[in-house]
């Protein structure tokens, strides 16, 4: 039997808290996470290829390239156990060199990672409680050594390789610097810590025996051999209030409610707040990377100095500073103040400074323009667009043009281009986006926020409201397929209003628990609504009343579709099932094989269907619906997909997002055997509450 076939093809989004999360392929090509992938991208050419995360993951923890830039290790958690998978990336797609899956020692998971100088060695650290430095040979998959690098469960954060030594390794950590030589099977430390213990976030070699580490103090200090020759403090030049203070964007109630994935440990924000207020003021060190001159390194939030190395001295002195611009279309102007630089990395031919930040963001500057205007701080600029910061919990698209409407807990509202994959707007505001749809038209956008309803205009160059409704919270809205109608969901009650006289007309009343989920029918007609009281309702908008219902207590669904001829109504819900309803019956109940369905469309000719799961998969199938496992299964995220309505365009498209997280991916499939389908698009949330990303998945 014949399956649906889908290739991504885009994805909008960063999760910046992978450990070592960005780094150069090439002097072009830049390799970072998003969602359950590994991007790609060409900066000059701006196309994008993938690297799958495993199937079943619970979200990437650690990245490591090799030096000779053929092999890319993934640390992840899949199935709540921790696997190292290395790929061998001069093959095109691509493929799977060796998983690291069975071992003999405990560990939880492996939150950093590091190839040897000739890429024949793997070296991994586990998390606390273990704490175990492991030494591989990693294409034979053998432990060449085992130790224990702490024993009083400090957070450790970094491992590397002497870049010119297989046998000697650095780990720093809280209160942790170490310097360990391999020799006949163990791994021995060759140093000796004096002085008072630092939190010591990042590290770096700055040539064979001399390495540069920085603390959440703004200290900087040189190590020869492991003995200290030079040190010095980062100064706050700036210093207020608000400098270095962690704005962390409250997770508000989730659309659906899943159990949380513990992030990598230690995570960015335990680390920020574990320091106290007097630390806050100080500018923590959480990236350092060398180059040719000396090293750049992370100084608080929004600011990177350059160090230069002294002639004939063991000395370094900052040369430049550079630093993340405020944005014009921000409404928060300080917005570059409040997210720091979490790792960052130089081109091959040094020309390139590429950075990342606690905001999902992706920074990038020509090192040859720090050597203008020696007197003022050079700035970034973003290397793709600004990026969702915060959870996506809306997101929409229309007919008459190519576009992608989000919003998110990061207080935003962003139009984006799937043709040119780019960003076309975006606007702040002061409160969080529960909710959005977009006219089919492609000039208005409906946004539910937490404290009103807006309609606005899409101008040129701006989102400009002309209609405030008192309706609070609303976690649900859409248009009608024609655009006359909108409805607005309130809790149980589900609001119509007008386009034309932009007045209230309905209210329609029935559910007893919170309205999940609703979809117009062809001819906008009726409306279908589900909530978590587990009823499915028909509602027919000239009475106002309900035409048929569906109610199973049992079930709290998330979300309901409808046949392109109206007659059956798909519903998914909590009971593990997708469920075919028509004239208030359920005709069938298909099992979803151990995962909870949460988002559900059809395309237009009503023969292919879509489901998101509770995994992050999407599973594409024939209709009428398979009664055994006869589906294809796309790993697009690490958490749940929560939302899924089909753009109503001759295009054959399917979005998803996460509103849990700031990535989106783009994807294509490749359609049964009938001609171009245009398909639907779906809205997925991150398990990580602080990897807002949104992924959209374009099918052909």
């Amino acid at each position: 039997m014949s399956t649906v076939v889908a290739q991504s093809l885009h994805v909008f989004g960063l999760r910046s808290h992978v450990a070592n999360n960005i780094f150069f392929f090439d002097e072009q090509i830049i390799i970072f996470p998003s969602g359950n992938h590994c991007v790609k991208y060409n900066v000059d050419q701006k196309w994008q290829k993938f690297i799958p995360g495993s199937d079943k993951s619970q979200g990437m923890l650690a990245l490591s390239i090799s030096p000779n830039r053929r092999y890319l290790a993934i640390s992840e958690i899949v199935q709540e156990k921790p696997v190292i998978t290395i790929y061998e990336l001069s093959s095109i797609p691509c493929r799977k060199r060796k998983i690291l899956n069975n071992f003999d020692f405990p560990v939880q998971r492996f939150i950093s990672m590091a190839f040897s100088p000739d890429s024949k060695y793997l070296l991994t650290q586990t998390s606390p409680p273990e704490s175990n430095l492991v030494y591989w040979l990693w294409e034979k998959q053998k432990v060449m050594a085992i130790i224990r690098t702490d024993s009083q469960n400090n957070a450790v954060y970094q491992v590397s390789f002497n870049p010119q030594d297989n046998t000697q390794v650095c780990v720093t950590g809280n209160g942790i610097f170490k310097l360990l030589r391999f020799a006949e099977g163990t791994l021995k430390q060759t140093n000796f810590q004096r002085g008072e213990p630092q939190n010591y976030l990042a590290h770096t070699w700055v040539s064979e025996d001399k390495i540069i580490v920085g603390t959440d103090t703004g200290k900087l200090f040189l190590f020869e051999s492991g003995d200290q020759r030079w040190e010095t403090s980062i100064m706050v030049k700036e210093p207020t209030s608000e400098t270095g203070n962690l704005e962390v964007i409250r997770e508000s109630e989730s659309l659906i409610q899943f159990p949380t994935i513990s992030s990598p440990v230690p995570s960015y924000e335990q680390v920020m707040m574990a320091s106290n207020n007097s630390q806050l003021a100080m500018p923590q060190v959480f990236a350092i990377a060398a180059y040719s001159k000396g090293f750049a390194c992370a100084a608080g939030p929004g600011r990177v100095l350059l160090f230069e190395k002294m002639e004939e001295k063991d000395i370094y002195r900052e040369s430049r500073e550079i630093r993340i611009p405020t944005d014009p279309q921000s409404n928060e102007r300080s917005q570059s103040d409040k997210q720091d630089v979490l790792c960052m990395c130089f081109s091959p031919s040094e020309e390139t400074l590429v950075v990342s930040t606690s905001k999902n963001q992706l920074y990038s500057i020509t090192m040859s323009l720090t050597e203008i205007s020696k007197g003022e701080p050079a700035h970034f600029e973003y290397l793709m667009y600004p990026l969702h910061s915060a959870a996506i919990t809306g997101l929409a698209t229309c007919i008459h043009k190519p576009f992608i409407a989000t919003c998110s807990l990061d207080r935003s509202v962003r139009i984006w281009n799937y043709e040119s994959n780019t960003l076309e707007l975006f606007k702040e505001y002061q409160e969080e986006a529960y909710a959005i749809s977009l006219h089919p038209s492609g000039h208005f956008v409906v946004v539910g926020f937490a404290d009103k309803l807006r309609l606005m205009n899409l101008l040129i160059d701006d989102i400009r409201s002309f209609k405030e409704y008192s309706v609070r919270g609303c976690r649900e809205c859409s248009f009608s397929n024609g655009g006359h109608l909108f409805a607005a969901v309130s809790g149980n009650v589900i609001h119509i209003f007008a386009t034309t006289s932009l007045e209230n007309i309905s209210n329609l009343k029935g559910h007893t628990g919170k309205v999940r989920s609703v979809v117009w029918n062809a001819d906008d007609s009726k409306l279908i609504s589900c909530g978590t009281d587990g009823a499915v309702y028909e509602w027919n908008l000239s009475s106002g009343k309900r035409e048929t219902e569906c109610v199973l207590k049992s079930c709290s669904y998330n979300c309901v579709t409808v046949s392109p001829d109206a007659k059956i109504i798909f519903a998914v819900g909590s009971d593990q099932t997708l469920k075919e309803i028509a004239d208030s019956s359920i005709l069938r109940e298909i099992s979803a094989f151990d995962v909870v369905y949460t988002a559900i469309v059809i395309s237009h000719s009503g023969r292919m269907m879509f489901v998101g799961t509770s995994v992050g998969t999407i599973r594409a199938m024939k209709y009428p619906l398979p009664l055994q496992k006869e589906f294809n299964e796309y790993q697009a995220h690490a958490g749940p997909i929560t939302k899924g309505p089909i753009p109503r365009t001759s295009s054959p498209w399917i979005h998803l997002i996460l509103p849990s997280t700031p990535c989106f991916i783009l994807a294509t499939p490749l359609c049964v055997s009938s001609p171009l389908i245009p398909l639907s698009l779906f809205i997925h949330p991150t398990t990580h509450s602080m990897s807002p990303y949104w992924l959209l998945i374009l099918f052909v």
